[in-house]
């Protein structure tokens, strides 16, 4: 029998990708640790996203893979998620209590921009982070509506300064809806709404948050790029339908967000096709591999294509997003490997991969 040796190891490991990194974890820069002690091997990979409910089920497949290595007897394979903030635009000073955000975009309305917003934040709850999500569509704001949170609640102040984001469903959630009255439409100019927005992301009490969701209002104005010029986002996504009209407003919000160097990454493709529930039959209503062509155009990836379904509506209206409604369901399954991805982007976007650490008995 030969001796186990790292380079053994690391080719096993290189045999596997990880499909929310699209790399083999050694070349990902996932391995911190290998410890050989005769014929017992011990691997210690580090994910840099959220992954909780992922990482088990990698674990085992990569301890399989190390077991029928020659000469080894067993294996343990250990892997851990601890997300690191990763740098804004420059000159842009950090969020306190926030480690990265994350734009959630579209050129025009009623595409399922804070539908996607939504299920994003609590499916990135599920795989083990902390989240918040702030509600920036001062005109439309609807967050407060899909998290359950009743009409007229409002958030605490501390110390006279800072507001306390509401909890729902393990999510800190903020919106200028909690301060005013749901009956008044906000009749203000876009300066005046650009100062409020700006005003409740800085003075809001975010606690310890990996990752915050901004639920971006519609279009590509004034009050757009005021929020990436002055809010610190690790990277952007653009939410479409495969609508032609739809497509060239997201193209617009593509190179808002280049414009101001905060990278893009990437396109979510909402009712991309409809399932007859009483036949099956399945139907384009809006065009098809519209999202697909725009991710293509513009050399990002398309991270989620979404079917036209009254659930997703329903349960949204209802508070409780279908991430949480219905966390077994293939739409579901959907949006937490959107998370997933989201997460991994943002991730080989930020710092360089550490060293890892051999361990051996020589």
């Amino acid at each position: 029998m030969s001796a186990v040796t790292r380079e053994a190891v690391e080719a096993c490991l290189r045999q596997f990708t990880d499909p929310h990194l699209d790399q083999d974890p050694v070349s990902a820069g996932c391995l911190r640790e290998v410890d050989i002690q005769g014929a017992r091997v011990t691997v210690r990979l580090e994910l840099g996203y959220a992954a909780g409910l992922f990482k088990n089920g990698w674990a085992q497949m990569l301890q399989m893979a190390l077991e029928n290595l020659d000469g080894v007897d067993s294996a343990q394979v250990k892997v851990d998620c601890v997300i690191d903030s990763h740098q804004g635009q420059a000159q842009v000073p950090a969020l306190a209590g926030v480690k990265n955000v994350i734009a959630v975009a579209s050129g025009k309305g009623g595409v399922g921009k804070s539908t996607t917003a939504a299920n994003l934040a609590l499916a990135l709850a599920r795989e083990g982070a902390r989240v918040g999500i702030l509600d920036a569509d001062i005109y439309g704001p609807s967050q407060g509506i899909m998290f359950g949170i009743a009409e007229g609640t409002r958030p605490q102040v501390k110390d006279q300064k800072w507001f306390v984001p509401l909890e729902a469903h393990g999510v800190q959630v903020m919106s200028m809806a909690f301060l005013t009255d749901d009956n008044t439409p906000m009749v203000w100019r876009g300066p005046m709404v650009s100062g409020a927005l700006l005003q409740l992301i800085t003075q809001t009490a975010w606690n310890d948050l990996d990752y915050l969701v901004v639920d971006m209002p519609p279009g590509t104005g004034d009050i757009q790029l005021t929020l990436a010029q002055k809010v610190p986002v690790a990277g952007s996504v653009i939410v479409t339908t495969p609508q032609d009209l739809a497509l060239l407003d997201a193209k617009k919000g593509v190179e808002m967000f280049r414009k101001v160097h905060i990278p893009v990454l990437g396109v979510v493709e909402n009712m991309a096709v409809h399932i007859c529930s009483n036949c099956g039959h399945a139907e384009h209503l809006f065009g098809e591999g519209g999202g697909e062509k725009l991710a293509a155009q513009y050399g990002v990836e398309l991270l989620a294509s979404l079917p036209l379904s009254m659930a997703i509506r329903m349960q949204a209206d209802d508070g409780k997003p279908t991430t949480i409604a219905d966390p077994e369901s293939q739409i579901a399954m959907i949006y937490q490997d959107l998370a997933r991805k989201v997460g991994a982007r943002i991730a080989q976007a930020g710092k360089p991969a550490m060293p890892s650490i051999e361990i051996s008995e020589d």
